[in-house]
C-alpha cells in the first residue's frame, strides 16, 4: 500500500508540471508531498512492525496511517481534477506524461458531457429551480475504480490503447 502511494505522488507531481493554474499546481505539489510524506511513514511502520512482537498498538497505529494514505490518495485526486479543469498543456513526448495527460482529459471529457447532459435538463421543481438526476458527477476516484480489475487496490499511470484510456491497475 505505502508503495502503490507513490504513484499517485508521480501522477500528482506530473499533472502539477502541466497544469495551466498556478494555485491549483501548488495545491497538487502540496497534497502529493502529503502524501509522499505519508506513504514513507506507512512504509517505515510496516516494517519496524514487521520485526517487532505483535501488539495492539501497533496494529493500530498501522491501520491509522493505512487510513492516512488514502485520506492523503483522495487529495491528490480532488487537487488534479481542480487542475484538469483549469486545464492542462500538452504533455511532451514522453509516454508516461502522455498516458497521464490522456487519463485527465478523457475524464473532463466525461465531466463536461455530464455537465451538459444536466443542463438540458427541462424539469423543474415548484421554485422553478432545475432538477437533477440522482447521479453524481463523474470523478478521477470513480474513474479509476471502474476501470480496474479486481484483484489490485491502487491505481498505475493510464494507459492509451486504440484511443481509450484505461488504467494498469486500479484504487
Amino acid at each position: 500500500i505505502a508503495s502503490d502511494g507513490q504513484v499517485f505522488v508521480k501522477f500528482g507531481h506530473i499533472l502539477a508540471k502541466h497544469c495551466l493554474d498556478k494555485r491549483c499546481s501548488a495545491e497538487l505539489l502540496c497534497a502529493a508531498e502529503q502524501t509522499h510524506t505519508i506513504s514513507n511513514q506507512l512504509s517505515i511502520v510496516a516494517r519496524v512492525k514487521a520485526v517487532t512482537a505483535e501488539s495492539k498498538s501497533s496494529s493500530e497505529l498501522l491501520v491509522s496511517n493505512a487510513q492516512n494514505l488514502i485520506q492523503a490518495v483522495l487529495h491528490v485526486l480532488k487537487a488534479a481534477e481542480a487542475a484538469c479543469i483549469k486545464g492542462l498543456r500538452q504533455p511532451p513526448p514522453d509516454p508516461e506524461e502522455e498516458e497521464v495527460a490522456a487519463f485527465c482529459m478523457r475524464w473532463r471529457k466525461n465531466l463536461l458531457w455530464h455537465r451538459a447532459k444536466e443542463s438540458l435538463n427541462s424539469d423543474r421543481d415548484e421554485l422553478g429551480l432545475r432538477k437533477t438526476q440522482a447521479r453524481a458527477e463523474p470523478s478521477l476516484t470513480a474513474m479509476m475504480q471502474e476501470q480496474s480489475p479486481q484483484t489490485k487496490n491502487t491505481p498505475r499511470h493510464p494507459k492509451t490503447i486504440k484511443g481509450h484510456t484505461v488504467m494498469d491497475s486500479h484504487l
